[in-house]
């Protein structure tokens, strides 16, 4: 993973580059080539999005996929920053498991699920991916399990005297 951060000013969204691939392919000619970008976006309030882009040179793919990004961004309950509630996934290879953790436990999560749940303005989670090594599987399988979240109403007891 790059520590490729970006800030627009306007609406203070974050992007961080989560894996750029070389991809070769043999033609007639030689070998073309070109490059794959998948970032992530979010404004550490609850919004998150997953782009990839591709180009013939980097910075043209991460263009596209943070412009991909910011179409396909969706909105996470966050209940006293963490998660609402536990979530188990199965997604294509992927096995996700994300669970809500106390105030301070931090973020141990691994991979991308780290950056995304970060991004998203979630500080205090627990979790595990299980099944597969390929980084964008494993994110889109985080990014589904964020969207099938429920929110959390935060109830009050009011005491009698």
């Amino acid at each position: 993973m790059r520590n490729y951060y970006q800030q627009n000013d306007d609406k203070k969204i974050e992007e961080k580059v989560l894996l750029i691939k070389r991809v070769s392919k043999k033609i007639p000619g030689g070998n073309y080539v070109t490059f794959s970008a998948l970032v992530v976006v979010g404004d550490r309030k609850g919004k998150v999005g997953v782009g990839i882009g591709r180009g013939l040179e980097v910075p043209p793919a991460i263009q596209k996929a943070i412009t991909q990004a910011k179409k396909h961004q969706l909105s996470v309950p966050i209940f006293k920053n963490t998660l609402p509630h536990e979530i188990k996934l199965k997604y294509k290879a992927a096995l996700i498991l994300l669970r809500p953790a106390p105030e301070g436990t931090g973020l141990k999560v691994g991979s991308v699920a780290r950056v995304i749940l970060d991004i998203a303005g979630i500080s205090n989670a627990s979790g595990k991916i299980i099944g597969s090594r390929n980084q964008v599987v494993n994110t889109y399988a985080v990014m589904e399990a964020l969207r099938r979240l429920k929110p959390r109403i935060k109830t009050e007891i009011s005491k009698k005297e």
